[in-house]
């Protein structure tokens, strides 16, 4: 189960109203300063290779790749002093980059 913050779920918004049409995916791909980063951007149409999940009343479209990665994620959206920006709070991440959107997994 993945969980989007409130500030995450205003900021999604905001986003699609530049995008009336456009759904909001999440999903996670190999590479970036550690093993694997999150990726984001909203879609016209899902994929056959993707699923729509309820995350927290909201729908969002995952690659079905991605869903190991993402269960337990919260997703949360704040701005500081450099701007603003979404923040991943992943319980399989053993480290992250300081960019904060490139994480690594234990490997078993």
């Amino acid at each position: 189960m993945i969980r989007l913050s409130q500030t995450a779920i205003a900021e999604i918004h905001r986003m699609q109203a530049k995008q009336p049409t456009a759904q909001f995916r999440l999903g996670v791909q190999p590479g970036g300063c550690a093993e694997f980063y999150y990726t984001l951007d909203l879609v016209d149409a899902i994929a056959p290779n993707e699923q729509i999940l309820d995350c927290s009343g909201m729908q969002v479209i995952v690659p079905i790749q991605s869903i190991p990665y993402l269960d337990g994620l919260t997703l949360d959206y704040s701005e500081d002093l450099m701007g603003g920006g979404f923040r991943f709070d992943n319980p399989h991440a053993v480290s992250s980059c300081g960019c904060g959107n490139s994480f690594a997994i234990a490997t078993s």
